[in-house]
């Protein structure tokens, strides 16, 4: 079973500025492209708890260990949630060789050598959940190297270079939003993305290898499709295999539906004693402040203690016994002899559950003021705890006070827990649903999928409003389930917005196969992706279904990703045609988000401008109702003259072009000769913006050539290009045979001073 952890997991770079994400292999990750080798490189990895990222790290030091990253001499690897605490301070020395390593001999000498050499040196501070709060914690140590500090201001000292400047550090952590605001300190950002469902099946296949009810127990898994959901995170997968084993040995025949009920099983199995009354109210009693405890740490945004703070020897042997707790020794200074242990939550998600559990039992909270627990407030209040799951088991916990699992942890009167339960209602009916923010609504519907309360459920699904967006919100397969499964429920159509969402092919195919989603939008790769299988798999209806419900207008495309996905979308038409016709018996079949095309901007930037818009020609014949492409960018395509040549080939297949923008662009009048050849080809074209190119007198003599027989053109803005009084005369002399045209924006700073203001007398047309 152990071995199963290892399971490679894929990883993919990712940008906090919206970029497109690659894969990444383990050999990569310390790749950093321009890095300058003088200097100290950051790189993050992000994942949530349980998505591998300690096992990950562990690998990268075993890698090192067997050869591999030989251009580190030495790596040191830490778990933050061990040198965290705010009371603990510590030199760099006693942090490197004797908290990781202790050397037998040559310590000092050791220790000469990083100093002077850096770059050889690799810090893995695994676990730092802080980690974004450290903008702030300086290092106002004078001999930082030397002087003692948190660790808190030795990572701000490693960061801003004033401590071992040159090396390289890994942080790992959770993924929050203040990342955005950190990002300029980092060079490389990766995610751990966890389990397809293929690995998940995987994982489960060889942890139950070799046991007689191996095979009862995936299907058992697979069965409890939220529990199966939530195994792409390869530490909660472990935990359902190990609580799906423990239910098959007690001759159990199903698992249970929600994480709380997981989670109060898996407690109550735990500690409840085969015996006597005396140890059953000595372990509530345990159990109680060992909730305490991890709602006081979770608020301090630490899952560690000294173990001397631990207010009893009997919560101390309870929580070691029973694995909620795990031992381990604090760094020794190098000038004492003294060792200090501390104890440490075993699980994070152990920790948010017995969080969950002491809001629940403390008499202190009262019911009116539980609310303030919970992830869902107003959009003033600031939502985020640092036990982010505590809300969802809260939740759960509310509605399960009947039951056995629940009354054999606590002695507590019943009562207490009803009128929380009320107040919970009384907050969601009082709730404005259809105003939150696409996080406090997943937020919500993952606590009201906890309580299994169909009033609730119901009550939800019909406030949801009919437009629901999560652009640019991660959707885990937990939260794509949920989402689902209250949709499922409600009589109103749903249009959803999934871009950027990270949604795995099954929960695409799950959200837009549900009759009441009428119109989605989604990554235009992973809708590809999606619609190539259902042709593998000959679902058909499925096929033509999605592809009705799709919307793509506008679209934007900013990577030459986006052009391949475009590309490969009108590539896929025509065998979609073929399959869909074969199977529905009709005539004629397109795909309409194609057809619907009316706005296409075109924004890939200098480097891959022309490389990417020359693939973009070939395929804009294919929709045939475009109004707008927009070729104007922040950051200027560049597409040049022969971009502009590639472009006017193709003018008379766009009969509904009605605006044309090649602002930036680069065109000279080689360009404007080969597009002014072609215009009057566009039958409907109303606006043509060349402004900011590098047009002069003669392309402006070629654009006044053909205006005449633009007849549906009304705006025409060729400002700021390098044409002079000469070729401003002749657009305006040409605007004289064009009634039709509405305005001429013709300012350049070659244009005599003058001359313009008088043209603008001779027409009112021209804007100045």
């Amino acid at each position: 079973k152990s071995s199963t952890k290892a399971m490679e997991k894929e990883l993919v770079t990712c940008s906090l500025q919206g970029k497109e994400k690659a894969p990444l292999k383990r050999s990569q990750i310390f790749r950093i492209p321009g890095g300058k080798d003088l200097e100290t490189k950051v790189i993050v990895m992000l994942g949530k708890a349980g998505m591998g990222k300690s096992i990950l790290v562990q690998k990268i030091c075993q890698d090192w260990s067997n050869g591999e990253f030989s251009q580190f001499e030495f790596v040191f690897w830490f778990d933050c949630k061990q040198i965290s605490l705010p009371e603990k301070r510590y030199s760099l020395k006693d942090l490197l060789l004797e908290f990781f390593v202790k050397p037998q001999e040559g310590s000092q000498e050791i220790f000469e050598y990083i100093l002077q050499n850096p770059a050889k040196v690799l810090l893995v501070f695994d676990g730092f959940e802080g980690l974004y709060d450290h903008e702030n914690s300086r290092c106002l140590a004078s001999q930082p190297e030397k002087d003692l500090c948190t660790v808190k201001e030795m990572l701000s000292g490693l960061i801003h270079k004033k401590i071992l400047n040159g090396c390289t550090l890994l942080l790992t952590a959770r993924p929050k939003d203040k990342a955005y605001q950190y990002v300029s300190k980092v060079d490389k950002t990766i995610e751990t993305i966890g389990f397809s469902p293929q690995q998940r099946e995987l994982y489960i296949t060889k942890y139950f290898e070799g046991l007689p009810y191996s095979d009862k127990a995936l299907k058992l898994i697979k069965e409890c499709e939220y529990l199966f959901s939530h195994c792409y995170s390869p530490g909660m997968c472990r935990f359902v295999c190990f609580l799906c084993e423990m239910i098959l040995e007690m001759g159990d025949k199903s698992l249970p539906s929600t994480l709380t009920t997981v989670f109060l099983k898996f407690v109550q199995q735990k500690i409840v004693p085969i015996h006597t009354e005396v140890t059953a109210m000595q372990n509530q009693e345990s159990l109680a402040m060992l909730s305490r405890i991890a709602w006081d740490l979770g608020e301090k945004h630490q899952s560690a203690m000294k173990s001397d703070l631990l207010p009893s020897k009997e919560v101390k042997e309870f929580a070691l016994k029973y694995g909620f707790f795990l031992p381990f020794a604090f760094p020794r200074h190098s000038d004492s002899g003294e060792e200090e242990f501390g104890s440490t939550f075993s699980d994070f998600v152990i920790q948010n559950f017995l969080g969950a559990l002491h809001l629940m039992l403390a008499e202190e909270i009262k019911d009116k003021s539980l609310t303030k627990y919970l992830s869902f407030p107003s959009k003033k209040k600031k939502p985020y705890h640092w036990l982010y799951l505590v809300p969802r088991f809260l939740a759960g916990l509310l509605f399960l006070q009947d039951d056995p699992c629940f009354c054999s942890l606590s002695n507590k009167d019943v009562k207490q827990s009803t009128k929380k339960e009320k107040t919970l209602l009384k907050y969601i009916r009082r709730l404005q649903i259809n105003e939150l923010c696409p996080e406090r609504l997943l937020e919500l519907l993952h606590c009201i999928y906890e309580t299994q309360n169909n009033y609730l459920l119901q009550h939800v699904a019909l406030r949801l409003k009919p437009d629901l967006s999560f652009l640019g919100i991660v959707l885990t397969p937990p939260d794509v389930h949920v989402l689902h499964s209250i949709l499922k429920r409600s009589r109103k159509e749903f249009s959803l917005d999934l871009r950027n969402s990270s949604i795995d092919m099954q929960g695409l195919r799950d959200l837009v196969g549900l009759k009441n989603v009428a119109s989605f939008r989604a990554s235009l790769g992973d809708t590809v992706r999606l619609w190539k299988s259902l042709e593998q798999t000959k679902d058909y209806e499925l096929l033509r279904a999605s592809t009705e419900k799709f919307v793509l207008d506008p679209f934007k495309a900013k990577t030459m990703k986006d052009v391949n996905d475009l590309s490969d979308l009108v590539e896929l038409q025509e065998r979609m045609t073929n399959c869909v016709q074969d199977a529905s018996g009709c005539s004629s079949y397109e795909i309409p988000t194609i057809r619907n095309l009316r706005k296409l901007e075109f924004a890939l930037g200098p480097v891959c401008g022309l490389q990417g818009f020359l693939k973009l020609v070939e395929i804009l014949a294919a929709f045939p109702l475009l109004q707008h492409l927009d070729l104007d960018a922040l950051s200027e395509n560049g597409i040049g003259d022969e971009g502009a040549k590639s472009l006017s080939e193709v003018f008379p297949t766009l009969t509904s072009l009605e605006t044309l923008n090649l602002s930036q662009n680069k065109i000279t009048d080689v360009g404007a000769e080969k597009l002014a050849t072609a215009l009057p080809s566009l039958s409907s074209l109303k606006t043509l913006s060349l402004y900011n190119n590098n047009i002069c007198d003669l392309g402006a003599e070629n654009l006044a050539k053909v205006l005449p027989a633009m007849a549906s053109l009304r705006v025409l803005d060729i400002q700021y290009n390098k044409i002079t009084g000469v070729g401003a005369q002749q657009l305006t002399d040409s605007l004289r045979k064009c009634p039709h045209i509405k305005n001429l924006v013709m300012w350049n700073p070659t244009i005599p001073y003058g001359v313009l203001e008088h043209l603008q007398q001779l027409d009112s047309r021209i804007s100045v």
